[in-house]
């Protein structure tokens, strides 16, 4: 009976995205942490947020946070958007009163530790996260010296959300934004590519095969949304086993973020809902 009674709860953690790129990085936590409780909040009603003013993210991120915790509050606050990560964050800490995580930190620490003095980070990400310099900011204050380089690809959150992982038409893409951006650098100097978008990963295949035939088969692709997950497994370490619920909850088109979501999360055993914010 004791024993029972002092069966931890299983953590609470809450993700907020844009829409629905932001459920890459819900897949990693689960992935990693299958034992917690994820309850994720799509804002498919306003997407995108890479194109909108910083004041605005700001605004519609405080709203479909508050939405998303509700009364029953959560262990930890995950911004699975890159956009609302780089202009939201100190919004989103002085209204709530727990641990908030944005997807940029991690991924700036893992793009450090994944290259040698000396190369090139690439960031490529949504308009309004490449003008923010936020990669390039959180990188600087871990290794000053380090160059980066930044990027904006917004065709390819279209790509992605289309699934269109593969193929012409992101190698079409890719040519457009990449060969100009890199056609100045030695291809040896670019030691890692940040996917400085949530729906990136599910394109990483494409991206490492068009790098390759560029003649930069070594670069480290950096993925935001497993780097969080470690590190809220660091916080959250009996969650490493177990099976926790995930609730997904948009604020419009539920069909499309049923059909295009499945890309990128299993919804099979997922409650799926639509809420107002």
């Amino acid at each position: 009976m004791l024993s029972a009674m002092s069966e931890p709860r299983p953590p609470r953690i809450a993700i907020f995205d844009s829409g629905i790129g932001g459920l890459t990085v819900a897949a990693a936590i689960h992935a990693t942490l299958p034992g917690a409780n994820l309850r994720y909040l799509g804002d498919t009603a306003r997407l995108p947020y890479g194109s909108k003013s910083a004041e605005t993210v700001s605004r519609y991120a405080l709203q479909a946070s508050r939405a998303l915790l509700g009364d029953d509050g959560a262990d930890a606050l995950v911004v699975a958007c890159n956009t609302a990560s780089s202009c939201a964050l100190p919004a989103l800490e002085a209204e709530f009163d727990l641990p908030v995580l944005g997807v940029i930190g991690p991924g700036a620490r893992r793009a450090v530790a994944s290259v040698a003095p000396g190369s090139l980070v690439g960031v490529i990400g949504t308009e309004r996260t490449i003008a923010s310099g936020a990669y390039g900011h959180a990188i600087a204050a871990i290794a000053p010296n380090l160059a980066v380089s930044a990027c904006a690809t917004p065709l390819l959150v279209a790509l992605a959300e289309e699934g269109f992982f593969a193929g012409p038409l992101v190698d079409a893409a890719l040519d457009a934004y990449l060969d100009p951006w890199l056609g100045g650098e030695p291809p040896a100097k670019l030691g890692a590519l940040v996917l400085g978008c949530t729906h990136f990963p599910v394109l990483a295949t494409a991206i490492a095969a068009w790098l390759s035939r560029r003649g930069m088969p070594n670069v480290a692709l950096v993925d935001s949304a497993q780097a969080i997950a470690e590190e809220l497994a660091m916080r959250f370490p009996a969650a490493r086993t177990g099976r926790g619920a995930v609730e997904l909850l948009a604020t419009d088109g539920l069909d499309r973020f049923r059909r295009v979501g499945s890309r990128f999360f299993p919804l099979d055993n997922a409650r799926l809902q639509l809420v107002d914010l």
